[in-house]
């Protein structure tokens, strides 16, 4: 449980979510994409199950979805050769790849939360929406 004692943050989150064949609507949550403004704080993680991507007829393999990860996961940390989204604010980032899309990569809508301690937040819900 959080302290309640310590200032309560706004923070936002989406899961990240790979979509095997966009024409058939389903997805496995793959990952995590989490933004706290005030702090200028964004964090992305991913976590690749084969046995869960194993369950559908996915147009990728996993060094595919990995690569594409990679990519969507150096714009969120901000890493200068992703490009120029990654030299956005990190709320701009964070709107940028949450935004909707018709991809093999999307998000779910953004969740707003508040928290005292972002770290935390965000590894607790990596452990409910992604493993």
């Amino acid at each position: 449980m959080e302290d309640n004692s310590q200032e309560k943050l706004v923070y936002e989150y989406a899961v990240i979510r790979y979509v095997p064949r966009v024409e058939r609507e389903e997805f496995v949550n793959i990952g995590l994409l989490m933004v706290c403004k005030r702090r200028k704080w964004i964090k992305a993680e991913v976590y690749l199950n084969p046995a869960k991507l194993g369950v559908f007829d996915c147009a990728h393999s996993i060094c595919e979805i990995e690569n594409q990860l990679s990519g969507f996961v150096n714009v969120a940390l901000g890493v200068a050769s992703a490009g120029p989204m990654a030299q956005l604010p990190v709320e701009e980032r964070f709107r940028w790849l949450s935004a909707v899309k018709s991809a093999c990569l999307s998000t779910s809508r953004p969740h707003p939360g508040l928290t005292s301690d972002p770290d935390h937040t965000f590894s607790r819900l990596f452990e409910e929406l992604v493993k």
